[in-house]
């Protein structure tokens, strides 16, 4: 029986019907849970444990051109529901392009090999069941269904379909006019079947008809067993494809799908691997909005010439908006950039002969995007994993947990990929997703292995190793993958990348802060040749990493185009100290203007605690609110994130790839380490006692909240064993005591965002205890006012307070009400003792107005120009 809208079906409440399939009804649904919209397929029957079990294999598929089933329930599946025409209601409107055909195909050949890798046969591929969704995306449906099907029924498509049950030896399986002749006999079958259906999809395509016809599913079946095809009805440059994906005997049948495109003529390949040199890059100048001249134009000739060195500034348009420290990067076709923009930052991918730019959905948050060795795929960092996409947009596939990317590379072949993982080194992971395997380990004193490149053959990555938070320490390094053994090629650089140009140099190009240096490099040899030389200027790069932002491809023709970022140069950013209270209203403080990166105040608030300098290179000084008076504590190196002592004796402060360190807050000692770690350790607040601080490590890959007893030794803070606090795969941060010391609140992600929460403390060792979420849109940051009964948050630009009781062991809080609506434009700030007012560091405002990033750099023929002012050793 149908349906009817409103109909629930455990979390999911049916909107309408949108047809039907093989196992029965089609609708459109609700996910009440996770509030999306949805496929459902209702079964007249029950699923059988076997079923239950096939459909889980099923649902592992994660690949973009793969439709993904949700959940299964007792007789319906839960499907992604795709929006957009049936591939059968194109073909209907005629014969579809050889062009266009072969961009569809790839996607529909990707998407079984991701199957098949896993052995599961569709078993009935047809255009039915293959959507192309508004944005080109082909989406292929009811993977593996057919298997788990069991009694044929009549199918207005002249097919017998299926109801569930075991699959049976004798049964015929799948769609009439797509089955592979030994599926038609009612043979067992595997992934040859799929090609064969695949090679009649390509042929309806092309030719627009269908290929095997009858009155009825007999006729039709022994029209698959006896005929031939018509080859002569399509293009030449595909017969052998097609030819070979409908040999009648699957032994003599394509055997491996990820096959298809050798079978192509060469100069009919798909067009993501069309050759460079067909690249129209007139469109260049549209991509600039103000030039118009035809630079390709003075490389179509074949002949091995060198070329000038050719500069394009590109303006992306007013809209766009590059956050600092995202990079961009170009595909190795050099036919399309991707770039993150806004605020917060999204991916955009633009090609070079298209006009306008095009958003990836579901990439909010995403940065560091770089490209697969194909130009198909799409890597990025959000959301704590390294993921990929299809450059066309759809699915999100997540390939690696991390709290942060350095870098990643493919390897040629496109199968792994290694990532620079902040906290566990070098790292690889399959392009399919899968467990992580670490390659190599920071030794010593490194804080960081980065930016990796897997080196032409695959038996070597290229590397930077970082000893500190300044790049010009770093070194670039080869990590052997046959013995792991590490080996330094150049001291004082990062951001490495191996580039082999047309005429058989290769070259080491890498940063030292804002400029680029090259030397010739043997890959075999794996050493440099000569001396490095600068290259390039003015490439924006990261303070604390020496990230460079610049990527190269070998097109056009191999003379190579460079793509970069300008590096904005000039003094750091000045702020000044503010009080503002509850009504926004502001009270400048007498200290001039500095580099100051944070403030916190002292339990008494006479004080405060600067951070003071540039990202790499920050210093921590003491502000006397009263006296206006500054007071230096430590000098060199990277410290950050200062916490008081409850008695305002000491401060502690994490101290870059060396742990948390004390320092007298008088200036009356030097620093001395309390706790020591090559891992960011984060000081949050101290018990109101002082025997006990809580604080965040990253060394197991995420953020997790430790505690750790504290005592005063004859003048010096002594750090006792750390204890985990909580143990969970989210990121949890910001610990911070309750004025009682009963209460711990944090921030966790558990929910997918940033969330305050609150837990007993100490929590049972059975981890029993109450846990009770705060805010309740987004929130970090939380800080426990002195007097009364609230806690306070951070959530976007605006400062939440929630009033609080509490009942025996439970912690009752009310509803969040704003405190601050809009704090405007801040560094950092801290709250008042008196819970009344806020400390808060206001960048200075400059006469100029600020400028907007939305421009990037290609420089074209660089390859030639690279040669003449590097000539390879002999």
């Amino acid at each position: 029986m149908p349906l009817s809208p409103g109909t629930k079906l455990g979390p999911y409440e049916i909107l309408a019907p949108i047809g039907a399939g093989g196992m029965g009804e089609v609708y459109r649904a609700h996910d009440t849970r996770l509030r999306r919209d949805v496929a459902i397929k209702v079964s007249a029957e029950r699923f059988s444990e076997r079923f239950e079990t096939e459909a889980r294999a099923i649902a592992s598929l994660n690949h973009p051109n793969v439709c993904t089933l949700h959940d299964i329930g007792p007789n319906y599946l839960v499907m992604e529901l795709v929006e957009g025409p049936t591939l059968a209601e194109r073909i209907a409107g005629g014969a579809i392009p050889l062009d266009e055909t072969m961009v569809i195909a790839k996607q529909i050949a990707d998407a079984l090999e991701a199957a098949h890798e896993r052995g599961i046969t569709h078993r009935d591929l047809k255009p039915g069941n293959i959507k192309i969704k508004l944005d080109s995306v082909v989406k292929v449906l009811d993977f593996g269904l057919a298997k788990m099907g069991g009694t044929p029924t009549t199918h207005s498509d002249n097919s017998p379909t299926l109801t569930v049950g075991p699959t049976q030896a004798g049964v015929i399986l799948g769609t009439a006019a797509y089955m592979a002749p030994e599926q038609a006999r009612g043979k067992d079958v595997d992934r040859r079947a799929d090609i064969w259906a695949f090679g009649v999809v390509l042929y309806e395509m092309l030719t627009g008809q269908r290929l095997f016809q009858g009155d009825d599913a007999a006729e039709t079946l022994a029209s698959v067993i006896k005929d031939e095809p018509k080859w002569e009805r399509l293009p030449p440059q595909v017969r052998r494809l097609v030819r070979s994906c409908l040999k009648k005997d699957p032994k003599q049948r394509l055997q491996a799908i990820g096959d298809w495109s050798l079978l192509l003529e060469e100069e009919q390949a798909p067009p993501a691997k069309a050759r460079a040199t067909s690249v129209p890059w007139i469109a260049a100048g549209v991509l600039a909005g103000a030039l118009g001249i035809a630079l390709w134009a003075l490389w179509r000739s074949p002949k091995p010439v060198d070329h000038p060195l050719v500069r394009l500034d590109v303006d992306l348009g007013a809209d766009v908006s590059l956050p600092a420290g995202s990079s961009v990067a170009v595909s190795p076709d050099g036919m399309r950039i991707v770039y993150a923009s806004g605020n917060p930052s999204k991916l955009f991918t633009r090609r070079l002969d298209q006009s306008k730019a095009s958003e990836l959905p579901g990439t909010q948050g995403a940065s560091d995007a770089f490209f697969s060795p194909d130009g198909q795929w799409i890597g990025f960092y959000s959301n704590g994993k390294v993921n990929k996409m299809s450059v066309e947009g759809g699915a999100i596939v997540p390939l690696a947990d991390t709290t942060n990317l350095l870098g990643a590379g493919w390897s040629e072949d496109g199968i792994f990929l290694v990532i620079g993982n902040p906290h566990e080194g070098l790292v690889r992971v399959s392009a399919g997703g899968g467990p992580p395997e670490t390659l190599a380990e920071r030794g010593g004193e490194e804080i960081a292995l980065c930016f990796p490149q897997v080196l032409p053959g695959g038996k070597a990555v290229l590397f930077s190793a970082l000893p500190t938070l300044e790049p010009d320490k770093a070194t670039v390094e080869v990590l052997m993958l046959a013995d792991r053994h590490r080996k330094t090629v150049v001291r004082g650089g990062a951001s490495p990348r191996y580039v082999a140009t047309a005429k058989g140099a290769g070259y080491l190009i890498y940063a030292n802060k804002a400029t680029l240096f090259a030397v010739p490099f043997d890959p075999d040899k794996l050493e440099t040749r000569g001396a490095a030389e600068p290259i390039l200027d003015e490439v924006a790069y990261e303070q604390y990493t020496g990230a460079s932002h610049w990527d190269v491809s070998p097109a056009p023709s191999g003379h190579g185009t460079v793509l970069y970022r300008k590096s904005s140069g000039g003094p750091p950013e000045m702020a000044t100290l503010q009080w503002v209270d509850s009504t926004g209203g502001n009270e400048p403080l007498a200290a001039k203007p500095g580099a100051y990166l944070s403030v916190n105040l002292s339990p008494d608030g006479k004080r405060a605690a600067l951070m003071v300098g540039e990202a790499a290179t920050a210093d921590l000084w003491v502000y006397d609110l009263q006296r206006d008076a500054m007071t230096r504590l430590t000098f060199g190196g990277t410290n950050r994130f200062p916490s008081w002592s409850p008695d305002g004796q000491f401060l502690v402060y994490a101290a870059a790839g060396k742990g948390i360190f004390q320092v007298r807050a008088d200036g009356a000692g030097p620093p001395q380490i309390l706790m020591p770690g090559k891992d960011i350790k984060v000081p949050g607040s101290f018990m109101p006692d002082g025997k006990r601080q809580a604080y965040h490590d990253f060394s197991g890959g995420k953020a997790q909240i430790w505690t750790v007893p504290v005592e005063n030794r004859n003048g010096l803070l002594k750090a006792g064993e750390p204890e985990q606090f909580l143990k969970t795969s989210f990121t949890e941060q910001d610990p911070t005591f309750s004025r009682d010391g009963r209460w711990l609140a944090y921030s966790s992600t558990e929910s997918g965002r940033n969330e305050v929460y609150v837990r007993a403390f100490p929590s049972p060792a059975s981890g029993q205890g109450g846990k009770w979420q705060i805010s309740n849109n987004g929130g970090d940051r939380p800080f426990w006012l002195r007097k009364g009964h609230e806690l306070v948050y951070s959530s976007g630009s605006a400062l939440m307070t929630v009033r609080y009781t509490v009942s025996g062991d439970t912690f009752v809080a009310d509803k969040p009400r704003m405190w601050i609506e809009k704090l405007g434009k801040i560094r950092a700030g801290d709250i008042a003792p008196d819970g009344k007012r806020m400390l808060v560091l206001r960048p200075v405002v400059s006469a100029e107005p600020p400028k907007q990033e939305h421009e990037l750099v290609f420089l074209f023929n660089f390859f030639d120009e690279l040669r003449r002012r590097v000539p390879a050793a002999k």
